[in-house]
């Protein structure tokens, strides 16, 4: 049919948008937040070539913050869970066994250049009994 690769092999997006990997309020700052971190996750697995190996992979801004030190200084900060999963048929799906260091790098380029960040954390939950989304 002519279409582009990357509307074919796009992953599935969410209908009522990024609202509902926002945990919290649903403000500006959180969206721009958001956004940041979910095109960093998406930039790595692509570089990596594990994009087209997952079935869907995203971030989600949880509604805690935690210490953390950057600089000379403590933060307090937001917390992103990244959520990367394979499925043959989305009624299941498992983690995804990145490599280490593509975690790292992910989790390095969110807390760097991702005002409000300090902490990434991995989903490691299946489905069942989890869900792919978080909401």
């Amino acid at each position: 049919m002519g279409l582009p690769e990357d509307l074919v092999w796009r992953h599935p997006f969410p209908g009522p948008g990024l609202a509902v990997r926002i945990l919290g309020p649903v403000v500006p700052n959180s969206v721009t937040t958001l956004q940041a971190a979910d095109a960093i996750v998406l930039e790595e697995l692509r570089a990596a070539g594990w994009y087209r190996r997952t079935a869907q992979a995203f971030a989600v801004l949880l509604p805690v913050r935690s210490v953390g030190v950057m600089g000379d200084g403590r933060t307090y900060a937001n917390v992103v869970a990244v959520r990367v999963v394979t499925s043959e048929d989305f009624m299941t799906a498992d983690w995804a066994r990145l490599p280490h260091d593509l975690l790292a790098r992910i989790s390095a380029r969110i807390v760097g250049d991702v005002p409000g960040v300090n902490r990434v954390v991995y989903d490691i939950s299946s489905k069942p009994p989890a869900t792919i989304e978080w909401e």
